[in-house]
């Protein structure tokens, strides 16, 4: 079963924008901004079994092996690690899905 397309979530007690945080200049926003995995989900939904337990979405599976691959990390493990403390790889993940400008 193909694991459901994350949508941003407004924030409920504070106002955080991770466009305030990460800067203009790092490498993860120009990738954000040349790649497109828009499709991805399309090509794939054969390949997924529509019983058992959501997988991840494949787009979101995608940038974080682009992560992976960019930063020099071998180790999935280590790069879920690295994909939870560092407010930098939610600009890739978020692709075009941000609600913040």
């Amino acid at each position: 079963m193909m694991g459901p397309k994350q949508e941003a979530q407004g924030a409920l007690f504070y106002e955080f924008s991770i466009e305030d945080h990460v800067p203009l200049d790092h490498v993860l926003r120009t990738i954000d901004g040349v790649i497109d995995l828009s499709g991805v989900r399309k090509h794939l939904t054969e390949f997924y079994s529509s019983t058992g337990r959501p997988s991840i979405d494949p787009e979101l599976t995608m940038r974080m092996l682009l992560v992976g691959y960019i930063m020099g990390i071998r180790s999935e493990r280590r790069l879920c690690d690295e994909v939870h403390l560092n407010l930098a790889t939610l600009v890739l993940q978020a692709g075009s899905d941000r609600s913040d400008p």
